[in-house]
């Protein structure tokens, strides 16, 4: 493995500021939340999440990777800007810590970019190592995961990491699973590894909807963050509320108006969550035979959306 100090480089304002706002040696550190776009991200939850953070916020940039040793650009093309005779402008991609403050003007730190597609081990040791130089006290990473579940439902959560005990009241579904790795999954298991406070939220999105965008897993996962973190982000808590309202009406509008096929399956979904819901509320598994995914078909449905949305992205 190289070594992963030349992935990154630090910007010293940066640097010294996040030193500053968490105070000495005794303080507690900051949170560190990261996101990498490019996996599993059902409804769009952590892309949201990121929007909503970074959007209008003051923030400065504390640590930088080097993109090109980390992006495919063949596989991801960035964005060039063509006017009338010649070439204007170049979406660089970015891949940063970035130093923010929640409304109480408490800091804390946002990795967010596009997952590396090479050196995720050298990259996993080069996020520990940023961590421990800035005394992380915990590592929150967020996305969603498409599930059989109705919309008419609360979005439901998987918590991981070694921290689950930050989001009480969530059970796991299963005992074991194999499904495909990512990035953030190995930042995790590595931190774990090194006795590192690490947290995951994986939100349940309906699967029927998982290719759009939907609110309510982003606010969800933002409600869990902050509770958890102590973080205080009202006006993106008030923004994704304001959409997943509007995001409710618009799917109810469009159930009325469709065809009675993706009716039948959201009732159907309805009555299978309410079955789970019922048996776990009288602490029985086995009053009704209401049928949960395995691993295996969680796996496969994982599979099947990464599937497609490499097929509706046009690498040429």
């Amino acid at each position: 493995m190289r070594d992963p100090q030349h992935l990154y480089t630090w910007n010293p304002e940066g640097l010294e500021q996040v030193d500053q706002a968490t105070g000495g040696d005794d303080s507690a550190g900051p949170v560190l939340l990261y996101h990498l776009s490019g996996f599993i991200d059902a409804g769009e939850t952590g892309e949201q999440l990121i929007e909503e953070l970074l959007d209008g916020r003051p923030q400065v940039t504390v640590a930088r990777f080097d993109h090109d040793r980390l992006v495919d650009y063949r596989a991801r093309r960035p964005a060039m800007t063509f006017r009338r005779d010649r070439w204007t402008a170049y979406d660089t991609p970015s891949l940063e810590v970035l130093l923010l403050r929640d409304a109480t003007r408490q800091p804390f730190l946002v990795l967010s970019g596009p997952e590396p597609d090479v050196e995720w081990e050298s990259f996993a040791a080069a996020v520990q190592q940023i961590i421990e130089r800035l005394r992380v006290r915990l590592s929150v990473n967020f996305h969603g995961i498409p599930m059989g579940v109705p919309h008419t439902r609360p979005v439901g959560l998987t918590p991981h990491g070694n921290r689950i005990d930050l989001v009480p009241g969530h059970r796991g579904l299963f005992d074991e699973a194999q499904v495909p790795a990512s990035a953030s999954a190995l930042i995790e298991l590595r931190l774990t590894e090194a006795g590192h406070d690490v947290l995951g939220v994986a939100a349940h999105v309906p699967h029927y909807i998982s290719r759009s965008r939907y609110p309510d897993a982003a606010l969800v996962v933002l409600e869990t963050i902050t509770a958890a973190t102590g973080l205080v982000l009202p006006e993106a808590v008030h923004i994704l509320r304001s959409r997943a309202l509007k995001t409710q009406d618009e799917i109810e509008r469009e159930l009325a108006e469709g065809d009675s096929e993706l009716v039948a399956v959201v009732r159907g979904l309805e009555q299978q969550y309410d079955a789970i819901a019922g048996m776990a509320t009288r602490g029985s598994l086995v009053a009704e035979p209401v049928e949960l995914p395995s691993a295996d078909e969680l796996g496969e449905v994982f599979e099947r959306f990464l599937a497609e949305r490499e097929d509706g992205d046009d690498p040429a």
